[in-house]
This record gives structure tokens, sequence and C-alpha cells, in this order.
């Protein structure tokens, strides 16, 4: 009986773990509660002297009903709120353009937020695959309380999304108000508007495109919402925006269909189409339309230095933060890929499926084309909303923004390298493999001698080819063109991502936990600075202020200001990996 008790308390541990991690709904745990009891009553009462299989029996069956409930209980879709507790308090009715809105009070009365406001129609049915169009208006005040749906991506399983929280950012939190998955769908054109609680006029605001490389990701994550900065005086709005395949698959006939001529950069043009209805709308909120940075991280980032260089999104804002990401070298590593390339791929897209025709392709089932975001996540040089690669314009003197903030991470290889890290044995053919004919010169640099030598090389030199290089190559555009241009290196260590790709997130924007043991005195200081900076550069273009360490202008493209257990001015440690991949890309020519 001490071996049955031990045995199945652990198992029944383990099953509501499983139930919690799932995010399945309260009537599991209750189900589970009861017939766990059940099953241990029936042990003691009539199995425990019974014959060995009768046990077995016993025990499968429990498992078996467990299997049963957790399937039964499977959490739902729904839209996320925006508020916390059962009650929302309410803000004022806000007039846009398109119809009338009211939002939620949150941070304990300090900010107002409007989640889930149209700035387009829903892309479905003959919309998907077109540009993007203005929303219909409504006649009744919207109640923005709950964030619109994800835009359509490839959704895996609950249990995986909890384990990726506690594995990788370590802040994972049992709960039971968040027994469900967030909505997804092609309807996903919304934005959502923080700003301070009250009457406010004129403020400074920031637009944020989130990261996922085109493929995944939603508007409203803790780590860049918009509460932070909003607290201190600005207003932030995020935005979801086509991904993958239903933004950016590129096809002929779909391009014979466009009044532009264009195909492929559906998601770009959906961000230009917020950016549009800020301009329009803001003003309502107490926003300036006339002091617009727009701000990416990642695939956000990315989508950033593109509209930079667009002709469409020329006025629509004056300064740029760009975190982790840009597309200005000569050929881009990631999220952008050539005309030719994206036809091609889309071709072969309809192949797999046998059909011919944009009609065809709005007919297949969006469950089905979403399983293509792998495929389909570039954007491309459409002729409309990019007339050349930003590299060209930016060579010929053309864009849109009168000043930039950007920079990288210390470590921004560490998520893409957990299951694939180099050591002795495979590094040189890894280097050999990207550098080429170059790569001796490489090797020359960073030539390892232990594994561990080998595992942090090679993460160096991925982070440089993905992250890092690209913004040296925007940092000397910037400076080519004369625009004021403040470039940092955040290598701050904590307990959650550190100095990983998106760990800086959170400090930038104002959203460190506050009562977090993840976190200590230097990281909130450093949180002050950040965003700080921030504001002084939304507010100015100049991101320097009283009682903050100077940064530097960076007109020589060698000099970063380190985010990390010190502030301050530092050398870029790259220099010489980057001359190699400039010879190797024939930069400047």
């Amino acid at each position: 009986m001490i071996g049955f008790g031990i045995v199945g308390s652990l198992l029944f541990l383990l099953m509501l773990a499983v139930l919690e991690l799932n995010k399945n709904t309260v009537l599991g745990f209750i189900l589970l509660i009861a017939v766990t009891v059940g099953f241990a009553v029936l042990f003691i009462k009539v199995l425990h002297g019974g014959k060995w299989y009768w046990k077995a029996l016993g025990w499968l069956g429990w498992i078996g009903a467990f299997v049963l409930i957790l399937l039964l209980t499977w959490p739902p879709m729904k839209r996320v709120p925006a508020y916390e507790g059962k009650t929302p308090t309410y803000t004022e009715v806000v007039s846009l353009e398109k119809g009338d809105v009211r939002g939620v009070v949150i941070d304990g009365g300090a900010v107002e937020l409007y989640a889930g406001i149209p700035y387009a129609k829903p892309p479905v049915g003959d919309l998907r695959w077109r540009e993007p169009q203005d929303p219909e208006p409504w006649t009744d005040v919207l109640t923005a309380d709950h964030f619109a749906p994800m835009c359509m991506q490839p959704v895996g399983l609950p249990i995986v999304d909890s384990l990726k929280q506690i594995i990788g950012f370590h802040d994972y939190r049992i709960s039971l108000n968040d027994n469900y998955r967030a909505a997804v769908s092609e309807d996903g054109l919304y934005m959502n508007v923080w700003k301070p609680a009250g009457k406010v006029e004129n403020l400074p605001v920031l637009v944020y495109i989130h990261g996922g490389t085109l493929q995944t990701g939603q508007p409203w994550y803790g780590d860049y919402a918009g509460t932070g900065l909003a607290r201190e005086g600005v207003i932030v709005v995020n935005l979801g925006y086509r991904l993958g395949v239903f933004g950016y698959l590129a096809d002929e006939t779909l391009q014979s269909e466009s009044g532009h001529g264009t195909t492929g950069n559906y998601g770009l043009l959906d961000q230009i189409k917020a950016l549009e209805w800020v301009r329009d709308n803001i003003a309502a909120f107490g926003g300036d339309p006339n002091n617009v940075t727009l701000a990416g991280e990642s695939a956000g980032a990315a989508s950033v230095s593109a509209i930079c260089t667009s002709p469409l999104a020329e006025g629509l804002f004056r300064r740029v933060l760009l975190e982790s990401s840009t597309v200005a070298s000569v050929e881009p590593p990631h999220s952008f890929r050539s005309f030719d390339d994206a036809i091609a791929s889309g071709n072969e897209l309809k192949a797999r499926y046998g059909v011919k025709t944009g009609d065809e392709l709005r007919k297949l089932d969006a469950k089905t084309l979403v399983n293509e975001a792998y495929t389909q996540h570039f954007m491309t040089v459409d002729g409309y909303a990019l007339t050349e690669t930003p590299y060209e314009s930016y060579k010929k003197g053309v864009h849109n923004e009168e000043a930039i903030l950007h920079g990288y991470n210390s470590e921004e290889s560490g998520p893409f390298l957990i299951l694939g890290n180099a050591n002795l044995k495979s590094y040189e053919s890894r280097v050999r493999g990207f550098f080429g004919e170059y790569a001796d010169e490489v090797l020359d640099l960073y030539r390892p001698t232990t594994d561990d030598e080998a595992k942090d090389y090679w993460a160096q030199i991925y982070g440089a080819i993905f992250f890092n290089y690209p913004h040296y190559c925007l940092n000397r555009l910037a400076v080519e063109n004369g625009i004021p241009v403040y470039e940092y290196y955040f290598s701050r260590h904590n307990g959650r991502l550190g100095a990983w790709h998106s760990g800086e997130l959170p400090y930038v924007y104002g959203n460190l936990a506050k009562d977090s043991r993840l976190f200590n005195a230097r990281d909130y200081a450093l949180e002050g600075e950040m965003t700080s900076y921030v504001l002084n550069f939304m507010k100015t273009g100049d991101p320097n202020g009283e009682g903050l360490p100077a940064w530097e202008n960076n007109s020589d493209s060698a000099r970063v200001l380190e985010f990390g257990d010190t502030t301050a001015m530092t050398g870029e440690k790259y220099l010489a990996l980057y001359a190699i991949m400039d010879r190797m890309t024939d930069w400047g020519k």
C-alpha cells in the first residue's frame, strides 16, 4: 500500500502538471480529482488483494481516463483580455474616423489600453492576397477590451509553449485564469493603443512591429507591450500584420490582379496601412501624428528597415528604432529574397497544391496553407512597396527617416543554436560552408582548440552573420546619408533570457517584472536608462539627456554604447569579420 501511495501520488501530480502546462480547462482538474479518488477507493477496497493483472488493468484504466480527460477538456481558443481581473474599468469614448471606441484602464489607473481596433478590412475571401483596404465604419461604440486574434500562423501544442516559457524565459507562473489558447485567424488586421490615462495632447507616438521571422508573433506580448512607455508619457501602438504564406506569397496571377502590379509584400503593405491609420487617427488619443517613431525587433526590425526606403511610407514617421535585425546589407541574410526567387517559390507552392490561378489559391483552406509559413516569409522587391533593395535606395540617398537608434545583443544566436551548435569536429566545415573562399581568413580570426571554443566561436560568427553585420551596414549607410545614428550593444546577463535574441525587449520598453527574482538592482537601473534614452530619442531624435551616460553618434561605425553591467561607449568587436563579409558581398560597389 505504501508503494501504491507513493507511485499514485507522483503520477497524480504529473497529471496535474500536464493539465496546467497544457492550459486545459478547470473542468479537467475537477474530473481528474474525481477519477483519481474513485480509482484510489477501488484499488484499496477491491484491487489491492486481487490478481496482478486486475491491478494492472486498474492502473491502465486510470491513465486512460486521464488521457480522455486531457482530450475532452482541451483548452479552447479565445481572444486574450486586455485587462486583469473579472470586472474592467472602461475609458471615456474616443471618436475615430470610422466610429467610436472605448478601452480599459490598466496599470493601477495610470494607463488606458484600446485593444483590437480594426485598421483594415479582414483580408479573407476575395481579399486574401490583396492590398489592405480601409475598414468598414461602425455605428455602435466599439468596446476594445480584448486583443484581436493573432494573424494566421502555425500553432504548437500548449504544453510545448509552456515548456519553452519555463526553459527559455524561466518566468512561468501557475494560474487557472489562462486556461485557453490565444485565438488565431486570417482576420487579424487590428491594432492596440496604449496611452497615459486622462486627457493628453500632442504626445510622441511609438509604432511597434513585432518579430517572429515574419511567420509568427502577436502585438500584445508583455515584453514589448506599451504599458511601460505609456506610463512615462507617450503613446504606443502595436499591430498585427499578415504572416507567412498569407503575408508574403508572390505569384504572377496575383500580381496581374493588383491595380498596382504588386505581389509578395502583403504583410509589409499592412504595416504601411497601419501607419496611415496612425496618421489619421492618433490625434484622437492625444498623440502627435507629426512625431511618430517606428520601432521593431528581429523580423519587425527587418520590416522597419524596409519601410525606411518604401515610397509608400514617406512622411508617415520621423525616427526609427531597430533591434536585432535590418535588411540594409547588400544581400540580407534573412526575411528578404529576390523577386525571381519569390515567384519561383510561389510557383512551387501552386504545383504542390495543384492550382493555377489566384481564385484557386483562395479556395485553399487556411489551416492547410498555414503550414507553408516556412516557405513564404520573405519580403521582396515588388516594384510598389519596394522599388529596389533598401541597400540600393540608401546608396542613392533615398530614405524616410531623419534619425536612427539601433543595435544588437551579445548572444543573438542563443535560441537558434540550442539544438545545433558546433563542436571541434563540425566547426571548420560550418565556416567553410558559409564563407567559401574566404573561410581561411575567418579561421585565422577564430580558430578553436576545444569543443567549448568551437561552440563559442560559432555562436559569435552565427550572430554576426544574421544580426550584427546588417546593423553595421545600416550604420554606414546612415552616415553616408547624413542621418544621426546611435548604435547599442546589449550584453546584460540576468536570470531570464539575458543577452540572447530579444533579451533586451523588456528593458527598452520598461516592462521588467517588478516582483521577479530574475532581476536585480542593476537590471532595474538599466531599464530606467534604456527607457530614458528611448523617450529622449522619440522626442528630439537624440537619446542623450541629463543624468545619462553620453551616447555618441556612431559616425565612424566603430563605437557603440554597451548596455551591460555598466553603461559606456565601447569599440565594435567584429570589425575584422565585417571586413571579410564586405568583400564577400562587394559592399560599396
